[in-house]
């Protein structure tokens, strides 16, 4: 299995394609942001500066995301590939992660960009909350991605919440400066070949098609 690299816009639907790929093909999924959300719950100077930047839609510092990164992916769960969600979010942090490969003798894998409208996009961060303990995504405005008990995680049975950054005038900074330093990025990976495209647009369902139709083909 190669190592993917998810691109798309907030709330395009990462988290739940990484979750099932995940359990399609038994590969760990690193999500940046959730590492930096861990972190942010440190009563610390670092904490705390990575908490404000995460409620304000503002990136966290390039050295501290590859150093957790680099660590990460060094880790044995992820020596027959990965899913990277949330990184690089510009060209820079792209650079530096191709950087990071050859150092430590890893492929670059495929890119998945998943493509989807601004309007989904915020019907989405409307209705979506997320499990602290297992950190499941789920929608409570999308049938694909409805918990089947109202609140409560399928997987651990946790109580729901909703993410603090979850609301429309965050979402609008967090999407403006994704067109604005990740977006990019489609390009310089397209300039190497490895990107596929998906709708996101249509159903949780036939997302998941289209990528495992994209993962046969590299596979094959």
């Amino acid at each position: 299995m190669k190592n993917i690299i998810l691109i798309a816009a907030p709330s395009a639907g990462k988290g739940t394609v990484s979750n099932f790929l995940t359990k399609e093909y038994g590969i760990p999924h690193i999500s940046t942001g959730d590492i930096l959300r861990e972190k942010a719950k440190e009563d610390s100077d670092l904490g705390r500066d990575i908490k404000y930047k995460i409620d304000n839609g503002i990136f966290v510092s390039e050295d501290i995301i590859l150093d957790i990164l680099k660590s990460r992916i060094q880790e044995e769960d992820c020596n027959n590939g990965y899913i990277l969600d949330g990184f690089p979010r510009d060209v820079s942090q792209a650079e530096s992660y191709q950087k990071i490969l050859k150092e430590i003798g890893k492929n670059i894998g495929v890119v998945i960009v998943i493509d989807v409208s601004l309007e989904t996009a915020l019907k989405r961060i409307a209705g979506r909350v997320i499990c602290p303990k297992c950190k499941s995504v789920y929608s409570t405005n999308s049938d694909g991605v409805k918990p089947k008990v109202d609140g409560i995680c399928d997987k651990c049975n946790e109580p729901l919440v909703k993410r603090v950054d979850d609301n429309e005038e965050t979402y609008m900074n967090r999407y403006n400066t994704y067109m604005e330093k990740t977006y990019p990025l489609i390009e310089y990976y397209e300039k190497q070949n490895i990107v596929y495209h998906v709708d996101g647009n249509v159903s949780v369902e036939y997302t998941h098609k289209q990528v495992k139709e994209i993962l046969g083909e590299e596979n094959d």
